[in-house]
């Protein structure tokens, strides 16, 4: 039984474990059952309904069905939640799954009006620019939050770090601007281990679970974490809609969990050394990294971040230097996604963000670098030479208006 004042890497290791030794398990089970027996045809249906409008499963009572409950989907989310010092978590397939239903509750209560701050992940400015959900978004610089915010406004959705250029965002100053409105901050970059936003004041904390949380490469998902007033509408959503998280995701995910502080900090520690050196190559215009100097004006790391995280950025001025330098890697996978046991390098203009508005788009010259668990002296190598065989025109200030046509 963990104590009330366990430490965050205890919490990661026993989190979600409660009930196991009395039951002669070290690990938890994994139940793959799509439905579960029922008591009665009354009690069936009282559970049915129960689940199936948000609320948690009744002690006693019939899970009924894998959609609307699964018992290892529930201790990844009590884990996640303890992380985040949340009151509960809500976990889905995917973390655009998440987000979904996140924008259909903010719809559901006639808030559908969605505040938002570039740069986002590509998928979520895709999902608010197209309105396909239902929702209307006003896009607005992180000092603007508090002019954006309308009668019907339900949430103000900001991402620190960013993706993928790693700026930064104070996130109480942004729940001081969003007043009564619900601040979700996407806490991918960070993880919990370097950044838990409830502790600064947001309501709802949002991960693409894909990345560092499963940590190697093999398992998608998503969760939202905060307050039982927001999970059970969030249960609903995911309860009717079907983005429900498979159980061996639910036990990878979970187990991911127990290794997440070691692998984030050794995978920050190696990407901190990496900024500097490829910082010193003439062919780099800029390393976008908030450990750098500069790169952290608001002086967040110490006081909301614990470290400026595994994720960097190179500006290389033009569009067909990003392309060979991605083409150059070989120890690093030429890849979407990030957080990972491997390093992933990735031109976010092409593929990410492809459908982001052209003057949001990150620059042609940007690449994006997710550091993994490689030796440093390894990954430098590979990055250096990939950075010395840059053809000379292609190493020069500037960045091209359109990187998507210019392929």
């Amino acid at each position: 039984m963990l104590s009330d004042d366990a430490r965050f890497e205890t919490l990661a290791v026993h989190g979600g474990m409660d009930g196991l030794r009395d039951a002669g398990s070290h690990v938890p089970p994994i139940d793959f059952s799509t439905t579960n027996p029922l008591m009665g045809i009354l009690s069936g249906g009282d559970s049915y309904e129960n689940l199936a409008t948000g609320h948690p499963l009744e002690p006693g009572a019939s899970a009924v069905y894998q959609r609307l409950w699964q018992p290892g989907v529930a201790r990844f989310e009590e884990s996640l939640a303890a992380l985040e010092g949340a009151e509960g978590a809500v976990a889905f397939s995917t973390g655009m799954a998440a987000l979904s239903a996140v924008l259909l509750a903010c719809v559901r209560r006639g808030t559908g009006h969605i505040v938002a701050s570039r740069p986002l992940y590509g998928g979520t400015d895709h999902v608010l620019e197209s309105g396909l959900l239902g929702t209307t978004v006003t896009w607005c610089d992180p000092d603007e939050i508090a002019a954006a915010i309308r009668p019907d406004t339900g949430l103000v959705l900001v991402e620190t770090p960013a993706n993928p250029t790693l700026e930064l965002l104070d996130i109480a100053d942004v729940v001081a601007q969003a007043g009564s409105v619900p601040v979700m901050v996407d806490n991918t970059f960070a993880s919990p281990v370097l950044q838990q936003p409830i502790r600064h004041g947001a309501t709802l904390v949002l991960h693409s679970a894909t990345k560092f949380l499963g940590g190697h490469g093999d398992v998608m998902g998503g969760v939202v974490a905060g307050p039982e007033s927001w999970l059970e509408s969030l249960r609903q959503v995911r309860a009717l809609t079907g983005g429900v998280l498979h159980p061996m995701a639910a036990y990878l995910l979970h187990r991911g969990l127990r290794t997440l502080a070691v692998r984030v900090r050794a995978q920050q520690e190696t990407a901190a050394l990496l900024a500097i050196r490829l910082g010193e190559h003439p062919a780099v215009v800029r390393v976008l990294y908030p450990g750098l100097p500069g790169n952290d004006p608001g002086a967040l790391i110490g006081r909301q971040l614990a470290g400026p995280g595994s994720i960097l950025a190179l500006d290389l001025g033009t569009f067909a230097a990003a392309r060979a330098f991605t083409e150059n890697c070989v120890l690093i996978t030429h890849a979407v996604s990030l957080g990972g046991v491997d390093s992933l390098v990735q031109h976010p203009a092409s593929l990410t963000h492809r459908p982001v508005a052209e003057e949001a788009r990150p620059g042609a010259g940007i690449v994006r670098l997710s550091i993994g668990l490689e030796h440093v002296e390894d990954l430098a190598t590979d990055l250096l030479r990939a950075l010395d065989a840059l053809p000379a025109d292609g190493i020069r200030p500037g960045m091209l208006t359109n990187p998507v046509a210019s392929q």
